[in-house]
């Protein structure tokens, strides 16, 4: 089963491999495995999740979604792992503020240093959700 979720394998190249090491199984067994498994297996990643580090990058983008300007709020801690996104229609200080909120319920943590770009909606965020 931990073939088939790591790697892009269909449950017939599952077999194959397993069958390379002397394991006799069929594609139907192996598919079986992966709904009766499966969702022990995520919850056991989930728990691995490893712990954000304590300096956060904010920042947003500007993206097209149907020809309308949206904007992409995302999190990014200092290793590179990213932390939470948000698409908003607006950019100011409620998008924001809604922004913070949803990361901060999601990592139970505050950082020690948030890095953003200077604008003017996380500092009215920050004042009245942090």
């Amino acid at each position: 089963m931990w073939l088939y979720h790591r790697f892009p394998l269909n449950f017939r190249e599952v077999e194959e491999m397993m069958l390379q090491r002397g394991i006799v199984v069929s594609h139907e067994t192996i598919r079986q495995w992966c709904r009766k498994f499966e969702q022990t297996y995520a919850n056991g990643l989930r728990r691995r999740l490893p712990r954000p580090g304590d300096k956060w990058h904010l920042d947003e983008v500007f993206i097209k979604i149907h020809g309308k300007t949206h904007y992409l709020w995302r999190a990014v801690d200092q290793d590179g792992s990213v932390l939470d996104i948000l698409v908003t229609s607006r950019r100011d200080a409620k998008a924001a503020t809604r922004f913070f909120r949803k990361l901060l319920r999601g990592w139970r943590s505050v950082p020690r240093v948030l890095i953003t770009d200077k604008l003017a909606s996380y500092g009215v965020a920050h004042r009245t959700d942090v």
